[in-house]
Formats: C-alpha cells, structure tokens, sequence
C-alpha cells in the first residue's frame, strides 16, 4: 500500500473513520508516520471534517458540554506519549461527535421542512374559507338586501294589504296581497298556501269588469312574488291550474277572492 492508493481508493477516509482492520490501520498509521506530505493531506481532512461539523452544530445540554471537556482534557494528557496521527480512539471520537451534531442538523432540518409543508397547507385551507366565507357574506348581505327591499315595499303607507283566505275547496290555505295603486304594484306573499303537486299550480287573477284577467303563475317555492299590476280591478283572485298556468282561469277551482 502506497501514498497514492491511500488517498485515491479511500482507505485514509476510511482510516479516519475508524473503518479499517486492526491490521490496515497499523500499515495506514505507519505509512502516515514516514511521510510528512501525506500526514499534512490527513489533518486537511481531519479538520475540514471537524469544521463542517461545527459549523452545522447546535449547543448541548450543560450536562453534556461539561462531560465532553471534561473529556478533551482527559486525551490532551496522554498525546504527549502517543503519535496524534496514531489516536484512533480519539480520531474516531472526535468525528463521532462530528457526525452525532451533523446527524441532529439533518434531523432538525427534516423537522422544519415538515414543519413548513404543514404551515403551508394550513395556509392554503385558510385561504379556502375564507373565500367560502366571503362567499357566504355575499350572499347574506344578498338576501338582506332583497329582504330590505321587501320591507319597504310592503310597509308603504300607500299600500292596502289584503288577506285571501281558502274557501271550502282549499279551507286550509292563505295568502296575503299588498297592493300599491300610486306605485302600481302587487306583492304577494304565497306561503300560506296549501302545497300542490307537480302536476298543478296557482295562478292569480284581477276581475275587470266581470272579465278574469292573468296577473302570473304564483311559485310557491318564493317568500315574496311580484304579481302583475292590473287597471281597475274589482278583486283578486287564486285558482288551481295545470302546471305552467292557463289562458283563462278555471272558475270551479276558484279557492280564494278578495275585493278590493
């Protein structure tokens, strides 16, 4: 074994490391011994090693500082009677502790990028509700704009509020009628209204003059409902249609009238 297989094959990091046999370590360490050019290459590393170590290196607990100085000064006393190049045991502790510190940066390095990933993620949910929240403001301040809007229509003094009441045929509906004549405006609220199926509808009529005239199909899936305003209209009316609404009202399922 040769200064140059040493150094381009490995075995001094390996030697270094404290990886070699007893028997590879004694040739390496006399080889070191004889050759100065090759000792001054082994402490570039040793130390280069040693500085990335600590470069990278994070404080100990006390217990453990005052443990390995207490250490250190324990080897200090016994290298004047050992070669430092020789030390194996102090080599390989040494770069122990380097690779201990090195390996606790790496692990804390992984903490923080998951530390991070998890950060992030957080971040992107918040974002998530709060545009779900602004969503939902949207259509809040929506819905109180169009209940705003109701509310002044229907508490207009110019407005007469009339209640149809069910007959024998649907006694158990209502509906409520706010008639504005300077505005020339029918709101009407359908929820009391007995509920029909798919297949029928309700629809309102202004009498005029002995003649029924369409003011709209009433959705009964709606609060309010802008009905059509009628000219010199006698009552309002509801019937019963077919689903979509008729051309002229089905007089026998008249369920509702008011005069006006």
């Amino acid at each position: 074994m040769d200064r140059n297989t040493i150094k381009d094959t490995g075995v001094l990091e390996q030697y270094l490391l404290g990886e070699l046999s007893e028997k590879d370590s004694r040739e390496v360490a006399k080889i070191l011994k004889e050759d100065s050019e090759l000792q001054a290459y082994f402490r570039k590393m040793e130390d280069d090693m040693e500085q990335m170590a600590f470069e990278n290196a994070i404080s100990p607990p006390t217990p453990i500082k005052s443990n390995l100085l207490n250490a250190i000064k324990t080897n200090k006393t016994n290298e004047e009677t050992v070669f430092p190049l020789l030390q194996k045991k102090k080599v390989s502790y040494r770069f122990a502790i380097a690779a201990s510190l090195a390996a606790l940066f790496l692990c804390t390095s992984g903490w923080l990028y998951n530390e991070w990933k998890n950060t992030e993620a957080t971040i992107v949910t918040l974002q998530k509700e709060t545009t779900d929240l602004q969503d939902r403001l949207v259509t809040v301040e929506d819905d109180l704009k169009e209940t705003d809007k109701w509310y002044r229509a229907i508490n207009n003094p110019k407005v007469v509020q009339l209640v149809l009441k069910g007959n024998q045929k649907s006694p158990s509906s209502s509906a409520v009628a706010y008639v504005n004549h300077q505005n020339k405006e029918v709101i009407l609220n359908p929820q009391g209204l007995s509920r029909l199926d798919n297949s029928k509808t309700y629809q309102m009529w202004a009498d005029v003059d002995g003649e029924m005239i369409d003011m709209g199909v009433i959705a009964q899936d709606q609060e309010m409902i802008t009905m059509k305003y009628i000219e010199n209209a006698a009552s309002l009316n509801i019937t019963i249609e077919p689903a979509g609404g008729n051309d002229h009202p089905t007089v026998e399922q008249l369920i509702s009238n008011v005069y006006l």
